[in-house]
């Protein structure tokens, strides 16, 4: 095995399959990359069984041929040596000598035939969707995802399937979250899945603003393919591909959650409400953990009294409902304004035992927030 490489096209397809790798693996091999070169290209692969990554990088390849090194090792070599191409050579055995300019390292790694392949996704059930879209409405409803690991199934994002579209949601039980967009889907009929809140960190690393992204579906796998934006002189190609295990069991019923008629409603803009609610939460405290929304004709009021400190703010609104108090933990409401882009939102509200839900004008998205009692 031998291949001449771009130092920082190497570097660029270690940084895209390490951040998987376990710190603490149960065997050897899940701290290692897989390394196969073959047709002007090395090809990239880890795993740690719950989650796989592969990306290709171009390569000039003298000799095919396949190694597994220790990728958060190789990556820091690989960033050390001093000049731009880098000679890679297995010498012998599990040995691998790197070169590059005044600058040499030896690495030895582990044999190939240990490494766990990536599961196979049948292309059967697998439809396409704009890296962009998909990458907005998993930003839209991530921060609602559980950690209670008791709560396993709430541990990541639901993908639902509609006749002509894709719904994402995520839930802790104390708020829910949900996208939707029109995306174009297989003539098979699509089984919802939970996507593991790990492989919806990393996916959502790797989608970028143009290209697709393919998504194929088997009984308990998932498959990602995320095209390359071939203008970025990075040196990958084709695609990356992630492979995850899904989620087992069944999703609650979140539509039940979604108030119907939450009788007001009232548009707001989405900076400046954003900007309100951190500001009144710097006084709040661990006791007293909440902002209050004084919602009265024409205005909303964000406030918090955390017991020696208090703040406030008012925001000029369209309103000419009842006077209405209702209290929320600061970080449900800030958490979805963070993550939205427009400039304004809808709130909509029935009382102050009734959740709270913030809105886009397309009504492609839309938080349920279950209020604070006093």
């Amino acid at each position: 095995m031998k291949f001449k490489i771009n130092r920082e096209f190497f570097a660029a397809g270690l940084s895209q399959v390490v951040n998987i790798v376990s710190n603490r693996p149960t065997l050897p091999v899940f701290s290692n990359v897989l390394i196969e070169a073959e047709d002007g290209k090395v090809r990239l692969t880890t795993t740690n069984l719950e989650i796989g990554i592969l990306c290709l990088v171009k390569a000039e390849v003298i000799v095919p041929g396949s190694i597994t090194l220790p990728v958060k090792k190789l990556k820091d070599i690989v960033s050390g040596l001093m000049g731009s191409e880098i000679s890679f050579e297995l010498v012998s055995g599990t040995k691998v000598k790197i070169t590059s300019g005044s600058s040499d390292a030896v690495m030895t790694g582990i044999e190939t035939e240990q490494f766990p392949p990536l599961p196979v996704v049948s292309n059967e059930n697998l439809f396409e969707v704009e890296q962009s879209d998909l990458s907005t409405m998993i930003k839209s409803v991530s921060y609602a995802q559980s950690t209670d690991e008791n709560r396993y199934v709430l541990n990541g994002v639901f993908f639902n399937f509609s006749d002509d579209g894709l719904v994402l949601v995520a839930t802790d039980g104390r708020r829910l979250a949900t996208c939707e967009r029109k995306v174009a889907v297989s003539e098979n009929k699509l089984t919802p899945f939970i996507l593991p809140a790990k492989t919806v960190n990393e996916l959502q690393k790797q989608l970028g603003n143009k290209g697709k992204v393919s998504i194929g579906l088997s009984e308990r796998q998932v498959m990602f393919e995320v095209d390359i934006d071939e203008k970025a002189d990075n040196g990958l190609c084709d695609k990356i591909k992630i492979v995850s295990k899904v989620v087992e069991g069944n999703y609650p019923q979140y539509k039940q959650v979604i108030p119907k008629d939450s009788g007001n409603r009232i548009e707001i803009e989405r900076d400046m409400f954003l900007r309100s609610v951190d500001f009144a939460a710097k006084v709040t405290t661990d006791k007293n953990n909440s902002v209050h929304l004084n919602i009265s004709q024409n205005s909303v009021e964000v406030a918090a009294n955390g017991g020696e400190n208090e703040a406030s703010n008012k925001i000029a609104v369209q309103y000419e409902g009842a006077e209405m108090k209702i209290a929320f933990n600061p970080q449900f409401l800030s958490d979805p304004l963070k993550a939205l882009t427009q400039d304004v939102v809808v709130f909509e509200f029935k009382d102050e035992l009734s959740p709270g839900v913030i809105k886009t004008k397309d009504e492609g998205f839309l938080c349920v927030i279950m209020p604070q009692r006093k």
